[in-house]
């Protein structure tokens, strides 16, 4: 308990020092943040793949079981010195540390969390195992005592039971002092501690008032997105809806904690290769034209028939006319963004400024400001691109470079340097092992080719033909499509298969392959039964 206690007290003082300087700096987070750097590519997938967006918390339950462990084990054996005990908290301090003074958006006052965190850690575990062995010593003494006492009595010793054997004196009882209430009064004291430490860091690093931030604004566009037209979605029959309501929008990212910024602080510095420097402000975005576009996004990691993408209308500027304003050399063919976190990501330079491009800073989604998850005060959409190349959150800085200059984030990771999004589709009816009727039965799903569009999607059921589904109303390009058909079916177990064509005859290739390097292809299919 004295091992547990300490560290948590350890943590808890690191969290509550961040709150106060930098809720990133907190050594749990630091940490978690390093693990994920490490972590190779294909495990961070695993990760996604098995636990979804659950995956950071996933990871900050499994650290906190390890150090547990790792805490108890270190008390355990330090019954007779404090040595191992204050190795282990002094080794968890040059991690967290080491953690912290490498985390790109570093600041010299960020090391206050993990090495005030430290010294609590130390002074609570001295504390806690000098009760322990001042009980342990209160006890040996009363014991002592009692031994004592039954030498000296007068008589010949214990009164006999009833069968004449000698009574044992029972202990328990008789032991004088507070024993091992000595250590239990400490334990709740370091506990109750760590625990107000531990609100104490919450309540403070939660302290920048981004909603209020985000209540303040209006977000009206000067050229609102067409309406979405009636038959653009399938709904009735299982399709998503065509608008995904910002709570339910996927997200997938690196941080650990969601960055808060306000609007009113914001600003953006765009340099490197370009005529002129310039820094942009937010109240800079709202002074200029503001869009809505109607845009899907979609992840890489989103494998074969998966639920990583999301259309949203997001509101903004358009990225091509800000960066004609500094003027871009025509030899940046890398845009590189970098995200309030630290996170990084390349965009080709010729697939922003391409015509009708509808790449934008966006600042609102579904009328209203970006929701904090989704990179409020502002983030990148590039639709036709995966987010790894494509739509940095919370931004806070734009480089004009090369990809022979710059690797970002994912791209050190193994990642392709140019993401750009395949030719997929997906079957959302029936699910997995699903009953259904048999007879006559609609199957649904979407499909997508941003920057392109879908021209057609197929149907197989077992080895039969490929059948031709009917298309939902298009909204463009650049979103999602669904899709449904009217399926025969015989009473049994089958197998449903989907493909899908864009407007450059491309089809959906058969072959399956996972995420890394850029996106998953293959066609989608599901196991089912008919009665």
């Amino acid at each position: 308990m004295a091992g547990v206690l300490a560290v948590a007290a350890a943590l808890a003082v690191g969290h509550l020092v961040a709150g106060l300087v930098r809720i990133e700096s907190s050594p749990i987070f630091a940490v978690g943040d390093a693990v994920i750097d490490v972590t190779p590519a294909p495990m961070k997938e695993f990760a996604i793949q098995q636990f979804g967006e659950d995956n950071k918390k996933v990871l900050l339950a499994s650290m906190a079981l390890m150090l547990v462990a790792l805490a108890a084990l270190a008390g355990a054996l330090s019954r007779r010195t404090t040595t191992i005990g204050l190795v282990l908290l002094g080794g968890l301090g040059v991690v967290a540390v080491l953690a912290t003074s490498t985390r790109p958006t570093f600041e010299v006052t960020d090391l206050l969390a993990p090495v005030l965190g430290t010294a609590a850690g130390i002074a609570g575990f001295l504390l806690l195992h000098r009760a322990a062995q001042q009980s342990a010593g209160q006890q040996s003494a009363a014991q002592q005592s009692v031994g004592q006492q039954g030498e000296s009595a007068p008589g010949a010793g214990p009164a006999p039971d009833a069968e004449g054997e000698p009574r044992t004196k029972e202990l328990t009882w008789e032991i004088p002092g507070l024993g091992r209430r000595t250590f239990l009064v400490t334990s709740t004291a370091v506990a109750v501690g760590a625990g107000a430490a531990a609100l104490g860091g919450r309540f403070a690093g939660q302290s920048i008032d981004v909603e209020a931030s985000r209540r303040a604004l209006d977000l009206v566009p000067d050229e609102p997105a067409p309406p979405i037209p009636e038959g653009a979605d399938f709904a009735s029959v299982g399709t998503p809806t065509f608008l995904t309501d910002n709570a339910d929008f996927y997200r997938v990212d690196t941080a650990l904690t969601v960055p808060r910024l306000r609007a009113e602080n914001w600003e953006m510095r765009i340099h490197g290769m370009v005529d002129e420097e310039i820094t942009l402000t937010y109240q800079d975005l709202l002074d200029m034209p503001l869009v809505e576009r109607t845009i899907t996004l979609v992840c890489v990691s989103n494998e074969v028939g998966g639920p990583y993408i999301s259309t949203s209308n997001f509101i903004g500027v358009d990225l091509a006319e800000v960066l004609r304003r500094a003027g871009v050399d025509p030899r940046a063919d890398q845009i590189a963004t970098r995200s309030d976190d630290g996170w990084t990501c390349g965009t080709p330079t010729e697939v922003v400024m391409a015509e009708g491009s509808n790449a934008m800073l966006a600042i609102g989604m579904n009328g209203e400001p970006l929701p904090s998850e989704h990179g409020f005060p502002v983030r990148m959409v590039v639709p036709g691109l995966y987010g790894y190349v494509s739509a940095t959150k919370w931004l806070v800085d734009m480089e004009l470079t090369t990809f022979a200059d710059f690797d970002a984030y994912w791209v050190r990771r193994n990642w392709a340097e140019r993401g750009p999004v395949k030719t997929m589709s997906r079957i959302d009816r029936p699910r997995s092992f699903a009953r259904v009727p048999s007879g006559g039965f609609i199957a649904a799903g979407i499909a997508w080719a941003q920057h392109i569009g879908i021209d057609k999607v197929e149907v197989q059921v077992d080895d039969g033909p490929w059948q031709e589904a009917e298309l939902s109303t298009e909204v463009n390009v650049d979103s999602w499509r669904m899709w449904r058909i009217e399926l025969a079916l015989d009473p049994g177990t089958h197998r449903i298969s989907c493909r899908a064509t864009d407007r450059n005859g491309n089809t959906q290739t058969s072959e399956r392959v996972p995420p890394i390097p850029d996106g998953a292809s293959g066609w989608h299919s599901i196991a089912f039964t008919a009665e």
